[in-house]
């Protein structure tokens, strides 16, 4: 079997972490701005004050892709353009940014993919409670309808979250990402209240006639140590995977949220808004075991025996196709896109001014490969995202991890396609072409 028609590739990038221009046409500070200036939080004290200048470069970078040969580009729109303070009027250079983009994106043929929110909240609403608190997803949904009153004509593809599950977990349970909370279970409101965020969101959409409605979660199997650790591997994949799924899809929480003060009960009915598809982020499995102490259920175990990502992350795509089986026999699932699915390696340009990254190659490679298996297995896959485009700002590590396709000199910010940009273009190349042509 062959892909499904009109299937889409692309790529994927974040606002905080290609665009820069923090501080310029009226941006207000996000909880990511605050965070990568506090010593300590960032590796080397990176920011994102700079990024990648997507800012003020995107026609190159729209023309970088129009030569990859995508299908759509998967971009986030930073709330704190669009509302500096997270709430009150429009800033309109700020969404003129975006107009802008869109319109380039269409005049070189690749749809707009745009992401409402990827992790960048308005310094503001953090300071008054940020996901702590259910007036964040008031404002997050009036957000939404001013982005897709400017966009929605043109934009049709729109997700409302990114990954809430590392919002909850790496930003308010453990602090290392923003806003560097660290609640532990006390933070599981913020799941709550994202997940309010997100149906809010989807009606505000579709009040403004947004096209394919949906959102993004990462998802990551749980492998129990030994039989004996089945339950916290159980434990594990109700707070990572089944949490943000199971009330988009199914109106229920986990048991992990019985009792919850904080979910109303018309609330569920609001998160179940239907989906037009789901966003599937995949990098890695996780190995869990019984607890010895502290306040949660697992550990978390390194995974040793495949070979590793340049961040240590073991690489199993068999994991990967593991996961859209359980993904299918667990729901009536919607149209599925893998929104995410890449790899960081120390990339380097050799003396002869190309970047050979050949392990990236054989990462996405052995990835496509488990999707395919997948369609032909009957699962509704519709596209496929790399990440990401361009090396970039990756959160706590700062610039050292390098994830593009397309690598950058930050100092320079050059831009030099990898061999893994070629390799894609000409997988995204022959899969167009008719059966039987070569």
């Amino acid at each position: 079997m062959g892909l499904p028609e009109g299937f889409r590739w692309g790529v994927a990038t974040a606002a905080y972490q290609v665009e820069g221009a923090v501080d310029e046409d009226g941006r207000g500070p996000s909880t990511w701005d605050t965070f990568s200036r506090t010593p300590g939080r960032v590796r080397d004290g990176h920011t994102g004050d700079v990024a990648c200048d997507h800012y003020h470069r995107w026609p190159a970078d729209v023309a970088l892709m129009r030569d990859l040969g995508v299908g759509s580009y998967r971009f986030s729109i930073a709330w704190p353009r669009v509302q500096p303070a997270g709430i009150g009027p429009v800033n309109t250079k700020g969404l003129d940014f975006y107009d802008r983009l869109v319109d380039g994106l269409l005049a070189a043929g690749i749809s707009p993919a745009a992401t409402l929110y990827h992790w960048d909240l308005p310094q503001p609403l953090e300071d008054a409670g940020g996901w702590m608190e259910r007036d964040t997803a008031y404002r997050f949904a009036e957000f939404s309808y001013l982005a897709a009153e400017r966009l929605a004509d043109r934009v049709d593809m729109w997700i409302t979250l990114n990954e809430p599950v590392v919002v909850m977990a790496y930003g308010y349970a453990f602090g290392v990402y923003a806003p560097g909370r660290a609640l532990m279970l006390d933070a599981l409101p913020t799941a709550h209240h994202q997940l309010l965020a997100h149906g809010l969101a989807v009606h505000a959409l579709r009040s403004r006639n947004a096209r394919n409605v949906g959102l993004t979660n990462h998802y990551s199997p749980a492998w129990a140590a030994t039989p004996e650790d089945q339950p916290a591997a159980d434990a594990f994949d109700a707070f990572m995977n089944r949490l943000f799924t199971e009330p988009v899809l199914t109106g229920r929480y986990p048991d992990l949220m019985d009792g919850a003060p904080f979910v109303r009960p018309e609330d569920l009915a609001v998160i179940a808004a239907p989906l037009d598809f789901l966003g599937v982020n995949y990098y890695q499995p996780t190995r869990l075991a019984t607890p010895s102490e502290g306040p949660l259920p697992f550990d978390i175990l390194d995974i040793t025996e495949y070979p590793t990502t340049g961040m240590g992350w073991p690489i199993v795509p068999d994991a990967f196709l593991s996961l859209l089986r359980t993904l299918d026999s667990r729901y009536d699932l919607p149209p599925l896109y893998i929104t995410e699915n890449g790899c960081s390696f120390p990339d380097e340009i050799g003396p002869d001014g190309t970047v050979d990254d050949s392990a990236r190659i054989d990462f996405l490679d052995a990835h496509i490969k488990a999707m395919r298996t997948a369609i032909d297995e009957g699962i509704d896959i519709r596209g496929y995202y790399a990440w990401s485009l361009l090396d970039n700002f990756e959160w706590s590590e700062g610039y050292h991890p390098r994830f593009g396709l397309v690598h950058v000199d930050y100092a320079t910010q050059k831009r030099t396609p990898k061999k893994s940009f070629t390799w894609y273009r000409d997988l995204i190349a022959s899969s167009r072409e008719p059966a039987g042509s070569r």
